[in-house]
């Protein structure tokens, strides 16, 4: 009997398709596996057990079913999406737990796709950190379950990485979807502004929140998004790219550890080998990063959190809202966004694509980071991604890329950047990684 827990969406489609599987029993395969492993991984705030099954037999009985892209694949969705019959926490517990009536358009495509929604995954409070714990549960590494599994689609990650479901959908607004695809090994492409819609929260972290998928192959990468999206991505040109390398933190000071350096360097090597033009370069990036990415990210926060019961929101939610609530209008102006567009477009005239190191440092521990004080929880954070944030600011496409392993065993990242509208452009660039460097796509949780 074929084992349907373990193969890639594009596998399982395929199988559903030509009526060598039924969506129920790939479904109820995952279900069982979230039931056996979910209790060390806290990748779910709640699973959607008998409705999954019934939508599974749903799909099975749609005329259409030869041809849906996404046939009998069970998903997770981050639980700042809605679902419709589901309740949309945010990692709170000053959110409503009244069902909603309708579906996030990129959960209505996934459907329409003929995926099927097995949950909702665990975030941090307003999907504000770097690390997923909270109220409704810790999402942990399934790699190395003492460590987070990253933030804010921590839950999703962890969902992926411990072969729970294939495919999950995340969103990224300070790189939300990099960095736990970074801790937990899987393939992400936070997307440029416009090319998904986003309709996250009350206003999209003013633009700079993506919707994106986590998988853990290029391929089953590419699919997803082209789902999410709507439309086929168009192919990349052909011939070798130039590609720039550079190791150095977006936000002055911060240090980089010898791991995920040696990461982005032998990622240099592969691409030399494999025809491209390769050159260490550091973008321009201005002093005023970090102080910029920190007016977003708390004025973002500021606008989340109007109406809720402040008292029921964690201390370092209430913090980071309070400091955001002063800057609200200088970050709906996007000035200073603006400005570092400007300041970093003529280095993507010079390269097609920039090679990162997609983390500074791993994961910290899992732990009730809630219950931290708001200045641990901001150096916690800034200390172990610098990495994501500007491509948060420009509105550019941005990738996570298995990169070999930390001395853990855990997997290391690099991390793709492009200009607007190369998002084709940087699958391909991780394909050829993919090919030359092949990475173990779950964690070994049925082995320990």
């Amino acid at each position: 009997m074929t084992s349907w827990v373990g193969l890639t969406a594009v596998e399982i489609a395929a199988a559903v398709r030509e009526k060598r599987a039924t969506p129920r029993e790939v479904v109820a395969a995952h279900l069982d596996r979230i039931a056996r492993l979910d209790g060390r991984v806290g990748a779910f705030r709640t699973v959607r057990g008998e409705a999954a099954l019934a939508e599974a037999e749903a799909v099975g009985a749609r005329g259409d079913l030869a041809e849906l892209p996404l046939a009998g694949v069970p998903v997770a969705v981050k639980d700042n999406l809605a679902v419709a019959g589901e309740s949309l926490r945010a990692g709170s517990a000053a959110t409503s737990d009244a069902p909603v009536a309708d579906d996030h358009v990129t959960v209505a495509r996934l459907r329409a796709a003929g995926a099927v929604v097995v949950g909702l995954t665990n975030v941090p409070e307003l999907c504000v950190f770097g690390t997923t714990d909270g109220v409704h549960g810790t999402a942990r590494n399934p790699w190395d379950t003492s460590r987070s599994a990253g933030g804010s689609s921590g839950g999703s990650a962890a969902a992926v990485a411990a072969g729970l479901v294939p495919l999950a959908l995340g969103n990224d607004g300070m790189g939300s979807l990099r960095i736990p695809a970074a801790n937990c090994g899987l393939v992400t492409l936070k997307p440029g502004h416009g090319v998904v819609p986003a309709g996250i929260g009350e206003g999209d972290w003013f633009g700079m929140s993506e919707n994106g998928p986590l998988a853990t192959t290029v391929e089953d990468a590419r699919l997803m998004l082209s789902v999410l999206a709507d439309t086929e991505l168009p192919a990349p040109p052909p011939g070798g790219l130039r590609v720039a390398v550079s190791l150095r933190s977006p936000i002055a000071g911060t240090p980089v550890s010898g791991p995920y350096r040696a990461a982005a360097r032998e990622t240099a090597g592969l691409l030399i080998k494999a025809g491209h033009r390769v050159r260490r370069a550091d973008p321009p990036y201005p002093l005023s990063l970090g102080p910029t990415s920190l007016v977003h990210w708390t004025a973002g926060t500021a606008v989340d959190a109007r109406g809720l019961d402040r008292r029921s929101l964690h201390r370092r939610t209430r913090v980071h809202a309070a400091i955001g609530r002063r800057s609200e209008g200088r970050a709906g102006r996007g000035a200073a966004r603006e400005e570092l567009r400007r300041r970093l477009g003529p280095f993507f005239e010079e390269y097609d694509v920039l090679v990162t190191p997609a983390l500074a440092r791993r994961s910290p521990e899992a732990a009730p980071w809630h219950e931290r004080g708001w200045l641990r929880n901001l150096l916690a954070n800034t200390s172990y991604s610098p990495f994501t944030p500007p491509w948060n600011l420009t509105g550019w496409p941005a990738m996570a890329v298995p990169a070999g392993t930390l001395p853990s065993g855990a997997p290391r990242a690099v991390q793709l950047v492009g200009r607007p509208g190369s998002e084709s452009v940087l699958l391909e660039l991780a394909g050829q990684l993919e090919r030359l460097r092949p990475w173990r796509r779950t964690a070994p949780l049925d082995e320990e």
